[in-house]
Protein backbone atom coordinates (compact mmCIF):
# COMPACT_ATOMS: atom_id res chain seq x y z
CA UNK A 1 0.00 0.00 0.00
CA UNK A 2 2.83 2.20 0.73
CA UNK A 3 4.50 1.37 -2.23
CA UNK A 4 1.29 2.19 -4.46
CA UNK A 5 0.76 5.43 -2.70
CA UNK A 6 4.34 6.76 -3.22
CA UNK A 7 3.81 6.01 -7.26
CA UNK A 8 0.42 7.94 -7.16
CA UNK A 9 1.75 10.63 -5.54
CA UNK A 10 4.38 10.86 -7.77
CA UNK A 11 2.37 10.49 -11.12
CA UNK A 12 0.48 13.62 -9.70
CA UNK A 13 3.38 15.69 -8.96
CA UNK A 14 3.86 15.47 -12.52
CA UNK A 15 0.63 16.60 -14.15
CA UNK A 16 0.66 20.19 -15.42
CA UNK A 17 -2.14 22.54 -13.29
CA UNK A 18 -3.87 22.92 -15.97
CA UNK A 19 -4.90 19.65 -17.26
CA UNK A 20 -7.58 18.63 -18.73
CA UNK A 21 -9.25 15.58 -20.41
CA UNK A 22 -7.73 15.17 -24.28
CA UNK A 23 -10.09 13.42 -26.67
CA UNK A 24 -8.56 10.01 -27.74
CA UNK A 25 -9.25 11.30 -31.60
CA UNK A 26 -7.33 14.41 -31.63
CA UNK A 27 -3.76 11.93 -30.78
CA UNK A 28 -1.37 10.45 -32.69
CA UNK A 29 -0.34 6.71 -31.33
CA UNK A 30 3.22 5.52 -31.02
CA UNK A 31 2.57 3.64 -33.54
CA UNK A 32 0.07 3.75 -36.71
CA UNK A 33 -0.32 0.58 -39.24
CA UNK A 34 -0.85 2.02 -42.83
CA UNK A 35 -0.62 1.28 -46.56
CA UNK A 36 2.68 2.79 -46.21
CA UNK A 37 3.69 0.32 -43.60
CA UNK A 38 3.87 1.59 -39.90
CA UNK A 39 4.45 4.68 -39.10
CA UNK A 40 6.11 5.12 -35.66
CA UNK A 41 5.59 8.60 -33.55
CA UNK A 42 7.21 10.10 -30.02
CA UNK A 43 4.42 11.69 -28.42
CA UNK A 44 3.06 13.01 -32.41
CA UNK A 45 6.97 13.69 -33.77
CA UNK A 46 7.22 11.47 -36.68
CA UNK A 47 10.25 9.48 -36.77
CA UNK A 48 12.62 9.76 -39.56
CA UNK A 49 11.85 6.37 -41.67
CA UNK A 50 8.55 8.19 -40.85
CA UNK A 51 8.86 11.23 -42.19
CA UNK A 52 10.73 9.70 -45.45
CA UNK A 53 7.55 7.26 -45.98
CA UNK A 54 5.24 10.18 -46.18
CA UNK A 55 6.93 12.41 -48.03
CA UNK A 56 7.73 10.06 -50.87
CA UNK A 57 3.64 9.80 -50.82
CA UNK A 58 3.33 12.96 -50.65
CA UNK A 59 5.13 13.18 -53.80
CA UNK A 60 3.75 10.51 -55.21
CA UNK A 61 0.17 11.86 -54.70
CA UNK A 62 1.15 15.04 -56.41
CA UNK A 63 2.53 13.64 -59.79
CA UNK A 64 -0.46 11.39 -60.10
CA UNK A 65 -2.63 14.41 -59.45
CA UNK A 66 -0.30 16.55 -61.88
CA UNK A 67 -1.05 13.72 -64.21
CA UNK A 68 -5.25 13.89 -64.30
CA UNK A 69 -5.55 17.32 -63.86
CA UNK A 70 -3.37 18.88 -66.44
CA UNK A 71 -3.62 16.21 -69.22
CA UNK A 72 -5.58 19.20 -71.25
CA UNK A 73 -2.11 21.17 -71.45
CA UNK A 74 -0.06 18.48 -72.09
CA UNK A 75 -2.72 17.22 -74.93
CA UNK A 76 -2.96 20.22 -76.66
CA UNK A 77 1.08 20.41 -76.41
CA UNK A 78 0.88 17.39 -78.73
CA UNK A 79 -1.48 18.36 -80.94
CA UNK A 80 0.33 21.81 -81.79
CA UNK A 81 4.05 19.78 -81.78
CA UNK A 82 2.01 17.03 -84.07
CA UNK A 83 1.20 20.13 -86.49
CA UNK A 84 4.71 21.23 -86.51
CA UNK A 85 5.99 18.28 -87.45
CA UNK A 86 4.16 18.08 -90.91
CA UNK A 87 5.10 21.92 -91.32
CA UNK A 88 1.88 23.74 -89.54
CA UNK A 89 2.80 27.49 -88.29
CA UNK A 90 0.58 30.67 -87.72
CA UNK A 91 -0.43 30.50 -91.46
CA UNK A 92 -0.74 27.05 -92.11
CA UNK A 93 -3.04 24.27 -91.42
CA UNK A 94 -3.49 20.78 -92.30
CA UNK A 95 -6.73 19.33 -93.80
CA UNK A 96 -7.78 15.94 -93.81
CA UNK A 97 -9.20 15.89 -97.29
CA UNK A 98 -9.89 12.22 -98.12
CA UNK A 99 -11.14 12.46 -94.03
CA UNK A 100 -8.83 11.30 -91.25
CA UNK A 101 -7.90 7.54 -91.17
CA UNK A 102 -6.00 5.50 -89.08
CA UNK A 103 -2.32 6.67 -90.59
CA UNK A 104 -2.57 10.47 -88.24
CA UNK A 105 -2.82 9.82 -84.34
CA UNK A 106 -5.37 11.82 -83.14
CA UNK A 107 -7.30 10.90 -79.88
CA UNK A 108 -11.20 10.05 -81.42
CA UNK A 109 -11.31 11.78 -84.38
CA UNK A 110 -14.92 12.06 -86.62
CA UNK A 111 -13.81 10.15 -89.65
CA UNK A 112 -16.86 11.27 -91.98
CA UNK A 113 -15.92 14.66 -93.22
CA UNK A 114 -13.51 16.99 -94.50
CA UNK A 115 -11.41 18.19 -90.77
CA UNK A 116 -8.97 21.04 -90.64
CA UNK A 117 -6.40 21.52 -88.02
CA UNK A 118 -4.52 24.38 -87.02
CA UNK A 119 -2.64 26.64 -84.36
CA UNK A 120 -1.52 29.88 -83.79
CA UNK A 121 0.98 31.77 -81.37
CA UNK A 122 -0.15 35.47 -79.99
CA UNK A 123 2.84 36.24 -78.73
CA UNK A 124 3.47 38.85 -81.50
CA UNK A 125 0.06 40.23 -81.40
CA UNK A 126 -3.31 39.68 -82.59
CA UNK A 127 -4.59 37.34 -85.32
CA UNK A 128 -7.38 37.62 -87.34
CA UNK A 129 -8.85 33.99 -89.02
CA UNK A 130 -11.28 33.91 -91.85
CA UNK A 131 -13.85 30.88 -92.36
CA UNK A 132 -15.93 29.81 -94.75
CA UNK A 133 -19.53 29.14 -94.38
CA UNK A 134 -21.11 25.72 -93.43
CA UNK A 135 -18.60 24.95 -91.26
CA UNK A 136 -18.11 23.56 -87.43
CA UNK A 137 -15.53 24.51 -85.32
CA UNK A 138 -13.61 25.89 -81.97
CA UNK A 139 -10.83 26.91 -80.89
CA UNK A 140 -9.49 26.49 -77.66
CA UNK A 141 -6.24 27.76 -75.32
CA UNK A 142 -3.57 25.83 -74.15
CA UNK A 143 -5.26 24.10 -71.32
CA UNK A 144 -7.32 23.43 -74.00
CA UNK A 145 -10.16 25.90 -72.13
CA UNK A 146 -12.76 26.49 -74.44
CA UNK A 147 -12.05 30.53 -76.02
CA UNK A 148 -15.23 30.47 -79.27
CA UNK A 149 -16.86 28.25 -81.14
CA UNK A 150 -16.83 29.24 -84.82
CA UNK A 151 -19.14 28.75 -88.03
CA UNK A 152 -22.66 26.61 -87.15
CA UNK A 153 -22.39 26.96 -83.12
CA UNK A 154 -20.47 30.28 -83.05
CA UNK A 155 -21.13 33.88 -83.40
CA UNK A 156 -21.43 33.73 -87.22
CA UNK A 157 -23.87 31.30 -87.25
CA UNK A 158 -22.46 29.38 -90.18
CA UNK A 159 -22.20 32.49 -92.17
CA UNK A 160 -18.65 32.65 -92.13
CA UNK A 161 -16.88 35.58 -91.27
CA UNK A 162 -13.75 37.25 -89.19
CA UNK A 163 -12.33 36.01 -85.81
CA UNK A 164 -10.20 38.49 -84.14
CA UNK A 165 -7.94 36.72 -81.66
CA UNK A 166 -6.23 38.96 -78.81
CA UNK A 167 -3.54 37.80 -76.87
CA UNK A 168 -3.45 37.59 -72.75
CA UNK A 169 -3.25 40.96 -71.51
CA UNK A 170 -3.98 42.83 -74.93
CA UNK A 171 -4.55 46.97 -74.09
CA UNK A 172 -4.39 48.39 -78.10
CA UNK A 173 -7.24 49.00 -79.81
CA UNK A 174 -10.36 46.53 -81.33
CA UNK A 175 -11.67 47.45 -84.76
CA UNK A 176 -14.79 46.50 -85.56
CA UNK A 177 -16.07 44.15 -87.78
CA UNK A 178 -14.75 41.07 -86.09
CA UNK A 179 -15.61 38.61 -83.79
CA UNK A 180 -13.60 38.62 -81.14
CA UNK A 181 -12.00 36.37 -79.33
CA UNK A 182 -9.66 36.78 -75.66
CA UNK A 183 -7.62 34.07 -75.08
CA UNK A 184 -5.76 33.65 -71.61
CA UNK A 185 -2.82 31.95 -73.37
CA UNK A 186 -0.08 32.52 -76.52
CA UNK A 187 -1.37 29.28 -78.12
CA UNK A 188 -4.79 28.67 -79.38
CA UNK A 189 -5.90 25.24 -81.25
CA UNK A 190 -8.13 24.69 -83.56
CA UNK A 191 -10.48 21.93 -85.35
CA UNK A 192 -13.01 22.58 -87.71
CA UNK A 193 -15.36 20.28 -90.34
CA UNK A 194 -16.51 20.92 -93.23
CA UNK A 195 -19.40 18.71 -94.11
CA UNK A 196 -20.01 15.86 -97.43
CA UNK A 197 -22.20 16.90 -99.80
CA UNK A 198 -23.34 13.33 -100.39
CA UNK A 199 -20.26 11.58 -99.07
CA UNK A 200 -18.12 14.28 -100.96
CA UNK A 201 -15.52 16.44 -99.24
CA UNK A 202 -14.49 18.10 -102.20
CA UNK A 203 -16.80 21.29 -101.71
CA UNK A 204 -15.81 21.57 -98.26
CA UNK A 205 -12.09 20.97 -98.99
CA UNK A 206 -12.19 23.79 -101.55
CA UNK A 207 -13.95 26.26 -98.98
CA UNK A 208 -11.18 25.81 -96.54
CA UNK A 209 -8.22 26.06 -99.26
CA UNK A 210 -10.18 29.96 -100.58
CA UNK A 211 -11.42 30.87 -97.85
CA UNK A 212 -9.71 29.87 -94.34
CA UNK A 213 -6.95 32.79 -93.85
CA UNK A 214 -4.76 33.88 -90.44
CA UNK A 215 -2.86 36.77 -90.90
CA UNK A 216 -1.64 39.63 -88.40
CA UNK A 217 -4.47 42.46 -87.81
CA UNK A 218 -2.12 44.88 -89.45
CA UNK A 219 -1.83 42.66 -93.04
CA UNK A 220 -5.42 42.75 -93.27
CA UNK A 221 -4.69 44.19 -96.87
CA UNK A 222 -2.26 41.87 -98.02
CA UNK A 223 -2.18 38.47 -95.98
CA UNK A 224 -0.11 36.36 -95.82
CA UNK A 225 -0.45 32.91 -98.23
CA UNK A 226 -1.73 30.13 -96.46
CA UNK A 227 -0.27 26.76 -97.05
CA UNK A 228 -2.54 23.47 -97.04
CA UNK A 229 -0.97 20.44 -95.69
CA UNK A 230 -3.23 17.30 -96.65
CA UNK A 231 -3.10 14.99 -93.87
CA UNK A 232 -4.93 12.00 -95.15
CA UNK A 233 -2.67 9.17 -95.54
CA UNK A 234 0.08 11.17 -93.56
CA UNK A 235 1.34 10.01 -90.33
CA UNK A 236 1.88 12.39 -87.22
CA UNK A 237 1.52 11.69 -83.98
CA UNK A 238 -0.82 14.29 -81.50
CA UNK A 239 -1.17 12.18 -78.71
CA UNK A 240 0.51 13.22 -75.18
CA UNK A 241 3.07 10.87 -73.19
CA UNK A 242 1.85 8.73 -70.70
CA UNK A 243 5.91 8.36 -69.47
CA UNK A 244 7.99 10.33 -67.41
CA UNK A 245 8.22 12.64 -70.73
CA UNK A 246 4.08 13.73 -69.26
CA UNK A 247 5.52 15.89 -66.68
CA UNK A 248 8.60 17.57 -69.35
CA UNK A 249 5.55 18.16 -71.96
CA UNK A 250 3.57 20.27 -68.93
CA UNK A 251 6.38 22.03 -68.07
CA UNK A 252 6.75 23.14 -71.60
CA UNK A 253 3.80 24.82 -71.31
CA UNK A 254 3.93 26.31 -68.13
CA UNK A 255 7.44 28.05 -69.51
CA UNK A 256 5.66 29.08 -72.71
CA UNK A 257 2.52 30.61 -71.18
CA UNK A 258 1.65 33.81 -69.39
CA UNK A 259 2.27 32.46 -65.13
CA UNK A 260 -1.28 33.14 -64.46
CA UNK A 261 -2.93 31.24 -67.59
CA UNK A 262 -3.82 28.31 -64.78
CA UNK A 263 -5.74 28.22 -61.38
CA UNK A 264 -3.02 28.82 -58.72
CA UNK A 265 -4.17 25.51 -57.36
CA UNK A 266 -2.84 23.74 -60.85
CA UNK A 267 -0.03 25.74 -60.47
CA UNK A 268 0.60 24.58 -56.79
CA UNK A 269 0.48 20.97 -57.20
CA UNK A 270 2.72 21.11 -60.55
CA UNK A 271 5.30 23.87 -58.47
CA UNK A 272 4.77 20.89 -55.42
CA UNK A 273 6.75 18.27 -57.91
CA UNK A 274 8.97 20.98 -59.65
CA UNK A 275 7.50 22.54 -62.56
CA UNK A 276 7.35 26.42 -61.36
CA UNK A 277 7.60 29.26 -64.19
CA UNK A 278 11.27 30.61 -64.98
CA UNK A 279 12.45 27.77 -62.85
CA UNK A 280 14.37 24.59 -64.77
CA UNK A 281 12.48 21.40 -63.96
CA UNK A 282 15.49 19.29 -63.07
CA UNK A 283 14.71 16.50 -60.47
CA UNK A 284 16.88 14.41 -58.77
CA UNK A 285 17.03 10.83 -58.63
CA UNK A 286 14.18 10.01 -56.22
CA UNK A 287 12.40 12.71 -57.43
CA UNK A 288 12.33 10.97 -61.50
CA UNK A 289 11.88 7.40 -59.63
CA UNK A 290 8.66 8.80 -57.92
CA UNK A 291 7.25 9.99 -60.82
CA UNK A 292 8.05 7.24 -62.93
CA UNK A 293 6.07 5.42 -60.62
CA UNK A 294 2.80 8.34 -60.45
CA UNK A 295 2.47 8.73 -63.90
CA UNK A 296 2.01 4.64 -64.36
CA UNK A 297 -0.63 4.79 -61.72
CA UNK A 298 -1.93 8.10 -62.98
CA UNK A 299 -2.41 6.17 -66.64
CA UNK A 300 -3.93 2.96 -65.26
CA UNK A 301 -6.13 5.35 -63.27
CA UNK A 302 -7.33 7.35 -66.59
CA UNK A 303 -8.06 4.23 -67.72
CA UNK A 304 -10.00 2.45 -65.54
CA UNK A 305 -12.15 5.74 -65.26
CA UNK A 306 -12.59 5.79 -69.33
CA UNK A 307 -13.03 2.10 -70.08
CA UNK A 308 -14.64 0.86 -66.86
CA UNK A 309 -16.31 4.21 -64.93
CA UNK A 310 -17.86 3.52 -61.72
CA UNK A 311 -19.81 6.93 -61.70
CA UNK A 312 -23.17 5.40 -62.45
CA UNK A 313 -24.64 8.84 -63.61
CA UNK A 314 -22.33 8.98 -66.87
CA UNK A 315 -24.32 6.22 -68.44
CA UNK A 316 -27.25 7.63 -70.27
CA UNK A 317 -29.15 4.37 -69.53
CA UNK A 318 -29.32 2.55 -65.76
CA UNK A 319 -27.08 -0.90 -66.24
CA UNK A 320 -26.05 -0.27 -69.71
CA UNK A 321 -22.93 0.60 -71.41
CA UNK A 322 -23.29 3.95 -73.55
CA UNK A 323 -21.82 6.49 -71.21
CA UNK A 324 -21.35 10.39 -71.60
CA UNK A 325 -18.33 12.23 -69.83
CA UNK A 326 -20.70 15.43 -69.46
CA UNK A 327 -22.49 14.43 -66.57
CA UNK A 328 -24.98 17.54 -66.32
CA UNK A 329 -24.51 18.67 -69.53
CA UNK A 330 -21.47 21.21 -68.92
CA UNK A 331 -18.51 21.66 -70.59
CA UNK A 332 -16.65 22.25 -67.85
CA UNK A 333 -17.54 19.52 -66.26
CA UNK A 334 -19.43 21.14 -62.96
CA UNK A 335 -22.99 19.73 -61.68
CA UNK A 336 -24.44 21.84 -58.94
CA UNK A 337 -21.67 23.97 -58.11
CA UNK A 338 -19.16 20.88 -57.80
CA UNK A 339 -16.33 19.94 -60.46
CA UNK A 340 -17.01 16.41 -61.87
CA UNK A 341 -13.20 15.20 -61.73
CA UNK A 342 -13.94 11.88 -62.52
CA UNK A 343 -15.50 12.53 -66.04
CA UNK A 344 -12.88 15.83 -66.75
CA UNK A 345 -10.34 13.12 -67.00
CA UNK A 346 -11.83 10.64 -69.06
CA UNK A 347 -12.95 13.49 -71.68
CA UNK A 348 -9.47 14.63 -72.20
CA UNK A 349 -8.19 11.37 -71.69
CA UNK A 350 -10.13 10.20 -74.56
CA UNK A 351 -10.85 13.24 -76.62
CA UNK A 352 -9.26 16.52 -78.24
CA UNK A 353 -11.17 20.09 -78.71
CA UNK A 354 -13.76 20.81 -76.14
CA UNK A 355 -16.91 23.76 -76.34
CA UNK A 356 -20.46 24.05 -75.05
CA UNK A 357 -22.26 22.65 -78.23
CA UNK A 358 -20.63 18.93 -77.51
CA UNK A 359 -22.39 19.24 -74.10
CA UNK A 360 -25.40 21.35 -73.84
CA UNK A 361 -28.60 20.47 -75.34
CA UNK A 362 -29.31 21.87 -78.69
CA UNK A 363 -32.34 20.31 -80.53
CA UNK A 364 -31.42 20.17 -83.98
CA UNK A 365 -27.89 21.63 -84.03
CA UNK A 366 -24.48 20.85 -81.89
CA UNK A 367 -23.25 17.27 -81.76
CA UNK A 368 -23.94 14.66 -79.03
CA UNK A 369 -21.49 12.00 -78.14
CA UNK A 370 -22.31 8.20 -76.54
CA UNK A 371 -19.28 5.60 -76.26
CA UNK A 372 -19.17 2.26 -75.46
CA UNK A 373 -16.07 0.61 -74.22
CA UNK A 374 -17.86 -2.95 -73.21
CA UNK A 375 -20.67 -5.37 -74.34
CA UNK A 376 -24.20 -5.94 -73.16
CA UNK A 377 -22.51 -8.51 -70.58
CA UNK A 378 -19.82 -5.76 -69.14
CA UNK A 379 -17.14 -7.64 -70.81
CA UNK A 380 -14.60 -5.37 -73.01
CA UNK A 381 -14.97 -5.35 -76.58
CA UNK A 382 -12.27 -8.53 -77.92
CA UNK A 383 -11.45 -7.94 -81.53
CA UNK A 384 -11.80 -11.20 -82.71
CA UNK A 385 -14.97 -11.72 -81.70
CA UNK A 386 -18.22 -10.96 -83.21
CA UNK A 387 -20.55 -8.30 -82.04
CA UNK A 388 -23.91 -6.51 -82.90
CA UNK A 389 -25.45 -3.08 -82.65
CA UNK A 390 -29.01 -2.29 -83.50
CA UNK A 391 -30.22 0.69 -84.02
CA UNK A 392 -34.29 1.44 -83.86
CA UNK A 393 -36.10 2.90 -86.86
CA UNK A 394 -35.90 6.93 -87.50
CA UNK A 395 -32.90 7.71 -85.67
CA UNK A 396 -33.37 11.05 -84.36
CA UNK A 397 -31.02 12.75 -86.21
CA UNK A 398 -31.06 16.48 -88.28
CA UNK A 399 -28.22 15.91 -89.97
CA UNK A 400 -26.40 12.44 -89.79
CA UNK A 401 -25.76 9.80 -87.80
CA UNK A 402 -21.70 7.97 -87.27
CA UNK A 403 -20.21 4.70 -85.46
CA UNK A 404 -16.84 4.69 -85.49
CA UNK A 405 -14.42 2.14 -83.69
CA UNK A 406 -11.32 3.69 -82.09
CA UNK A 407 -7.97 1.76 -80.28
CA UNK A 408 -8.08 1.12 -76.67
CA UNK A 409 -4.44 1.86 -76.76
CA UNK A 410 -3.91 5.14 -78.79
CA UNK A 411 -7.42 6.12 -78.54
CA UNK A 412 -7.06 6.46 -82.36
CA UNK A 413 -8.91 5.43 -85.65
CA UNK A 414 -8.85 1.32 -84.94
CA UNK A 415 -5.85 0.51 -87.52
CA UNK A 416 -7.44 -2.65 -89.77
CA UNK A 417 -7.64 -3.52 -93.63
CA UNK A 418 -10.52 -0.97 -93.95
CA UNK A 419 -9.63 2.48 -95.37
CA UNK A 420 -13.16 3.84 -93.94
CA UNK A 421 -13.47 2.07 -90.79
CA UNK A 422 -16.69 3.87 -89.99
CA UNK A 423 -20.38 3.53 -90.89
CA UNK A 424 -22.41 6.72 -91.37
CA UNK A 425 -26.12 7.58 -92.54
CA UNK A 426 -24.70 9.86 -95.21
CA UNK A 427 -22.61 7.35 -97.34
CA UNK A 428 -26.19 6.14 -98.60
CA UNK A 429 -24.26 2.54 -98.40
CA UNK A 430 -25.86 1.41 -94.93
CA UNK A 431 -28.40 -0.49 -95.32
CA UNK A 432 -31.68 -0.41 -93.56
CA UNK A 433 -33.89 -3.58 -92.21
CA UNK A 434 -37.63 -3.75 -93.26
CA UNK A 435 -38.79 -1.87 -90.58
CA UNK A 436 -36.59 0.85 -90.99
CA UNK A 437 -34.19 -0.50 -88.04
CA UNK A 438 -30.59 -0.94 -88.83
CA UNK A 439 -28.24 -3.59 -87.75
CA UNK A 440 -24.55 -2.72 -87.19
CA UNK A 441 -21.91 -5.51 -86.73
CA UNK A 442 -18.39 -5.89 -86.17
CA UNK A 443 -15.51 -8.73 -86.04
CA UNK A 444 -12.90 -9.15 -87.93
CA UNK A 445 -14.81 -10.51 -90.85
CA UNK A 446 -17.78 -9.27 -92.32
CA UNK A 447 -21.09 -11.97 -91.16
CA UNK A 448 -21.88 -12.99 -95.20
CA UNK A 449 -24.63 -10.55 -96.57
CA UNK A 450 -23.80 -7.99 -94.19
CA UNK A 451 -20.73 -6.24 -95.67
CA UNK A 452 -22.21 -2.84 -95.83
CA UNK A 453 -22.96 -2.39 -92.02
CA UNK A 454 -19.85 -4.11 -91.11
CA UNK A 455 -16.97 -2.67 -88.81
CA UNK A 456 -13.80 -4.82 -89.46
CA UNK A 457 -11.99 -5.37 -85.75
CA UNK A 458 -8.34 -6.94 -85.19
CA UNK A 459 -7.83 -10.38 -83.52
CA UNK A 460 -5.35 -9.47 -80.10
CA UNK A 461 -7.06 -5.90 -80.16
CA UNK A 462 -9.47 -4.47 -77.95
CA UNK A 463 -11.83 -1.53 -79.37
CA UNK A 464 -14.19 1.18 -77.89
CA UNK A 465 -16.72 3.05 -79.98
CA UNK A 466 -18.30 6.54 -80.14
CA UNK A 467 -22.01 6.74 -81.90
CA UNK A 468 -22.40 10.35 -82.91
CA UNK A 469 -25.37 12.54 -83.67
CA UNK A 470 -25.71 15.53 -85.20
CA UNK A 471 -28.19 17.56 -85.02
CA UNK A 472 -30.05 15.40 -82.37
CA UNK A 473 -33.69 15.66 -81.94
CA UNK A 474 -36.06 15.52 -79.01
CA UNK A 475 -36.32 11.38 -78.96
CA UNK A 476 -32.52 11.80 -77.96
CA UNK A 477 -32.65 13.77 -75.08
CA UNK A 478 -35.94 12.98 -73.83
CA UNK A 479 -34.75 8.61 -74.23
CA UNK A 480 -37.57 7.79 -76.34
CA UNK A 481 -35.30 6.61 -78.70
CA UNK A 482 -32.03 4.92 -77.61
CA UNK A 483 -29.61 2.60 -79.18
CA UNK A 484 -29.49 -0.67 -78.61
CA UNK A 485 -26.77 -2.75 -76.15
CA UNK A 486 -23.35 -4.01 -78.62
CA UNK A 487 -24.07 -7.62 -78.30
CA UNK A 488 -22.16 -10.67 -78.65
CA UNK A 489 -22.89 -12.73 -81.31
CA UNK A 490 -22.65 -16.27 -79.78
Amino acid sequence: MLAASVVLAAQAANQPKMATDIPPDITTPASVKTRLGTLKFFDGLPDKATVEKVYDNLDFMRGVDVFLNTMAAASTLANIEGLKSVGCDNFAAVIHENRVDAKTLLLTPNTQTATLWAFMDLKNGPLVVEIPPGVLGLADDAWMRYIVDLGLAGPDKGKGGKYLFLPPGYKGDVPEGYFVAKSLTYKVWFGARGFSTNGDTGPAVKAFKEQWKVYPLGQAANPPKMKFINGSGLYFNTIHSTTYKFYEEVNTVIQEEPADSADPEILGQLAAIGIVKGKPFAPDARMQKILTDAVAVGNATARALSFKSRDEQMYFYPGKSWFTPFVGGSHEFIQNGVRLLDARTVFFYVATGITPAMAVKIVGGGSQYACATFDSDRNYFDGGKNYRLHLPPKVPIKNFWSVIPYDTQTRSVLQTDQRDTALTSNSGTVKENADGSIDIYFGPKAPAGKESNWIQTMPGKGWFTILRLYGALEPWFDKTWKPGEIELVK
